[in-house]
């Protein structure tokens, strides 16, 4: 309830000044995440186990090392703690390029993001106690069960589906009121999963419309993975339940946690053994040893990018950024994505929208800080998925997923979505300005097994240069045509009986630089696709997972950095394979599993 009294300040106002009205807080110390303790500094020279990073791969490593009162642990978190307005559901795509995100950029696509200012699409990762997990869209889902076999298969054992799954569960703490295989979920993890407790016709209607075309209603985390569904989320009563919150609400004097700590170092000796971290706080350079052992946890580009500055990396790279190199390894390959198109709009004649003319109302305000219903509890729109298999599935898995939203790049009048998403200023005012204030919804459409791979380097030494993030978005034509499958059956979804009951019908102004083509061929989607690409900010693999005979692992199956003693990667980095649906729930399972094997080794 504390949280939800303070929507009435967002009333009539747009996502920017919400955000600024979040700093106006801050400065008078009312946005603090509530019971979670932080130090200022270390309390200790040394530790048992140092962690960086706070999201969905260090808050719950940190929570489970400090079971332990016996090791002393520390978790360094680069930004600030978490504030009231990150836990109103709605709000998430408010935090892109505010100084809760990391504002990183892909490098320029030649095949992607061409409606995209400077064709670089945005890779919006957390900057706070959480990690991405307090910014994101909360999507909760796990993955189909070959993508873990097919990890095993590589030479990893510990990682099939079976033995996955009950690490899936261990941090599950279910609550679902909608269809569900009850057999497949935890009821006592940390992490709170909910569906939404409101929600808008549509969603029904997207769920129903892909029954008229012979699909199923599935709980896509459960035993069927083809199908419709309802979203599920990290949600507790109609609030956010990030991984700071389902992890760190805890006062353990053996954990100490530091915020607007950036690691800028591990610290290897000549014997290839990891000992400690240099960290930059207020301007200041400290280190701080460990007696067992590092865990980065940073996300697939910053654990990726503290590993090469830290000497762990391709020697050609490291010699051309002149870093003395530790261990020659293929740090930063693998780089993947679920890329996906944003350019599907589809007009209603009824208010039965997230537009903007329907939330900014006292009533929507009234409704969420009383009852903790209304849009304003809603994941930013996105209401409902579906996972299905194209043409070109290569095996039992979907290879593309639906993303409902209830709708569109115009439904905040183009102060916040369109902004978070980069899009050209031509491209929003020619394609979505003709329609503002008209009721809409759209499907995102996204390759699930993209065949396309990047990587990731640094531009330079220095801690604060961004990356160089190239994930090489729709590089592999096969990318493109999935997509466009997915389209035409976005369109026959807008057919049936389910949309049409709202006149449903396809927004037909045609995205520019596609104008040679006539509107809804295939040519005209594989050319809007190229222009108006998004990407799910699922990046993963750029510290490859495989047993020490793979020359492209970077870690060994139980997470051990190869060749480097008392350093571990537990985060989306060490995925070999990208896996189907959202990442987040399976970083936590990877978490849950990590911090399982380095206590079986200490």
């Amino acid at each position: 309830m504390m949280i939800r009294i303070w929507v009435p300040l967002l009333l009539m106002i747009n996502s920017a000044a919400a955000i600024q009205i979040l700093e106006i807080l801050a400065q008078y110390g009312l946005t603090t995440a509530y019971g979670i303790k932080t130090e200022p500094l270390p309390r200790f020279d040394t530790y048992d186990f140092i962690v960086v990073g706070s999201g969905p791969g260090g808050s719950p490593v940190a929570n489970r090392l400090s079971e332990n009162e016996n090791w002393k642990v520390l978790l360094l978190e680069a930004g600030k703690t978490e504030g009231i307005l990150h836990q109103i559901p709605s709000l998430a795509a408010s935090f892109a390029n505010s100084e809760y995100d990391w504002q990183y950029k892909s490098e320029p696509q030649s095949k992607a993001c061409l409606g995209i200012i400077d064709r670089r699409c945005p890779y919006t990762k957390g900057k706070s106690l959480g990690g991405t997990s307090s910014i994101n869209y909360m999507a909760y889902s796990r993955g189909h069960k070959l993508d873990f076999d097919n990890w095993a298969a590589q030479g990893n054992p510990g990682w099939s589906y079976e033995e996955v799954l009950p690490y899936f569960k261990k941090s599950e703490r279910a609550r679902l009121k909608e269809l569900a295989d009850d057999a497949y979920h935890g009821r006592d993890g940390h992490v709170h999963v909910q569906n939404a407790a409101w929600r808008t016709p549509l969603a029904r209607a997207f769920v129903e419309s892909g029954q008229e075309l012979g699909y199923n209603i599935i709980d896509y985390n459960g035993q069927r993975s083809v199908g419709f569904s309802l979203g599920q989320y990290t949600m507790v009563n109609s609030t956010r339940c990030s991984a700071s919150k389902a992890y760190l609400r805890l006062n353990r004097p053996n954990l100490d946690i530091i915020t607007e700590a950036r690691v800028s170092k591990v610290l290897i000796d000549e014997n290839k053994y990891a000992y400690g971290v240099e960290f930059i706080k207020n301007n200041k350079s400290y280190r701080v040893n460990t007696r067992k052992e590092v865990i980065l946890s940073a996300g697939a580009i910053d654990s990726a990018k503290l590993l090469i500055l830290s000497g762990i990396g391709p020697k050609d790279h490291l010699d051309e950024v002149g870093i003395k190199v530790v261990k020659d390894s293929k740090v930063g390959y693998n780089l993947c994505d679920h890329v996906g198109f944003g350019g599907l709009t589809f007009l209603v004649n009824q208010s039965v929208s997230l537009i903007a003319k329907n939330i900014q109302t006292p009533k929507a305000a009234l409704q969420y800080a009383i009852e903790g219903t209304g849009p304003y509890s809603t994941a930013s729109g996105l209401e409902a998925l579906a996972f299905i298999r194209t043409k070109y599935a290569p095996d039992a898995r979907p290879d593309a997923e639906l993303a409902f939203l209830a709708g569109a790049f115009h439904m905040d009048n183009g102060q916040g979505l369109p902004k978070a998403r980069a899009l050209t200023q031509e491209v929003y005012d020619r394609v979505w300005k003709p329609i503002e204030g008209q009721d809409a919804w759209t499907i995102w459409p996204a390759v699930q097994l993209p065949r396309s791979k990047g990587r990731l380097k640094l531009q330079s030494r220095n801690i604060e240069d961004h990356p160089l993030v190239d994930p090489k978005l729709l590089d592999d034509q096969a990318d493109v045509e999935i997509l466009l499958e997915a389209v035409k059956l976005s369109i026959e979804l807008s057919k049936t009986k389910a949309f049409q009951q709202y006149g449903t019908k396809l927004h037909e102004i045609k995205i520019p630089g596609c104008e040679e083509f006539a509107f809804a061929s295939d040519d005209y989607w594989r050319c809007a696709i190229r222009h108006t690409t998004v990407v799910f900010n699922h990046d993963m693999g750029t510290a490859k997972m495989g047993p020490s005979t793979d020359s492209d692992a970077v870690v060994d199956p139980e997470l051990r950095v190869h060749g480097v003693t008392g350093l571990r990667v537990i985060d989306a980095s060490i995925m070999p394979d990208m896996p189907v649906g959202h990442l987040t729930a399976t970083v936590y399972m990877i978490a849950e599993k990590g911090a399982d094997m380095i206590k079986k080794s200490w």
